[in-house]
């Protein structure tokens, strides 16, 4: 179906603002007049021109007549950049093809009734799915106003992170490595615990060309970074260290001095509290997380139920002994009947790994 044709095409545009359009969608437009392609474009950055207006520029007077195809449904209101629906509608476009609603309160709805009354034949709900998982950390971002939290791990097939003397160098394959600087490219900032700082001195940095680093977070109750640990001093400004009450405040006020923004949060059990966390974090435009966390770090998310996505990187090793260490560390689940299921799940290979992804759903109480 032609639709189907050419929102795939949209879909396609739309990715190409990957880890650069934050805090807005990815969007992607095509203007198709006569069966052909007449204009297309995409947001690529958050403050640029929107993809709908990028395809009318580039289609000129042939938009006049056209069908303007977007994943996205159009804005109506004042954001860094004009409302897209009255030029749509000045444009002389004949019918609009939109792949889902915007779930922004502020839209909603709106950009399809104002297209409808000035008299343009709208569809919605073309490969809607799809649309929505291109844009999953958006519709959670602009309801919950906080990330969409993706925790990556690679493990060996008998679910260990480490050695029992704590050896982990390296689990996954050079190409699921590659893979995960690809991944830091995308999101807004890559979150780790204090242990694996002071373990393995991360620099949590996408070091891929044409790359833009990450903020990088950490969850440390005590402050007990070290000054020289790397996630600080690539660029202090883009490191942000999760503390609590606990925090020496002499030692604030240097890591402060050096650019390093702290964030005094609630404490639960003597650690950070993940939700204050994540909430802060929104509040400062943070729609995509990925954590990158040891054992523990990833038990407190798990126990929280803040996790959204799953991608489990399997290597093709086996290490045995009970005390090496566990994906999950945590309470976890007393039974199987509260443990988290996992649904929507995918495999491919990425080199000689595994990499399992998947959507958590919290089980029931």
């Amino acid at each position: 179906m032609d639709d189907e044709r050419w929102m795939k095409r949209a879909l396609h545009l739309a990715e190409k603002g990957k880890g650069r359009t934050s805090p807005n969608p990815m969007v992607g437009a095509i203007l198709v007049k006569d069966g052909k392609m007449v204009g297309e474009g995409h947001h690529a950055k958050a403050g640029e021109a929107h993809a709908e207006i990028v395809a009318l520029q580039q289609a000129g007077e042939e938009a006049e007549g056209a069908i303007l195809y977007l994943n996205l449904e159009p804005c109506t209101h004042y954001g860094k950049t004009p409302p897209c629906v009255p030029q749509v509608i000045e444009a002389g476009v004949k019918r609009v093809v939109i792949g889902m609603e915007d779930p922004n309160p502020l839209v909603k709805g709106k950009g399809i009734e104002i297209l409808r009354k000035a008299g343009l034949d709208v569809e919605v709900g073309i490969l809607e799915k799809e649309c929505r998982r291109l844009n999953e950390a958006f519709c959670k971002y602009i309801l919950k106003k906080e990330p969409f939290v993706v925790l990556k791990v690679a493990a060996t097939l008998d679910g260990k992170m480490a050695t029992r003397n704590g050896d982990s160098k390296w689990i996954s394959g050079e190409a699921s490595r590659r893979f995960v600087h690809k991944l830091r490219d995308q999101v807004d900032g890559v979150l780790v615990g204090i242990g694996t700082v002071l373990k393995d001195n991360p620099m949590l940095t996408a070091r891929i060309r044409g790359g833009r680093d990450p903020y990088r977070i950490v969850l440390d109750s005590r402050l007990k970074i070290p000054e020289e640990a790397k996630v600080i001093g690539t660029s202090p400004s883009k490191a942000i260290i999760a503390s609590t009450e606990l925090a020496p405040k002499d030692k604030i006020e240097k890591l402060e001095k050096r650019g390093v923004q702290i964030l005094i949060l609630d404490s639960k059990e003597g650690r950070v509290n993940l939700k204050s966390c994540l909430s802060k974090l929104g509040e400062m435009g943070m729609m995509n997380l990925l954590v990158e966390g040891g054992s523990q770090v990833n038990g407190s998310f798990l126990d929280e139920g803040v996790i959204d996505k799953l991608l489990l990187f399997l290597s093709p090793k086996l290490i045995g002994d009970q005390q090496a260490l566990g994906i999950f560390g945590g309470k976890g689940a007393s039974n199987l009947q509260k443990a988290t299921a996992l649904k929507e799940i995918k495999a491919k290979r990425i080199g000689e790994d595994i990499l399992l992804e998947g959507y958590l759903e919290s089980g029931t109480e």
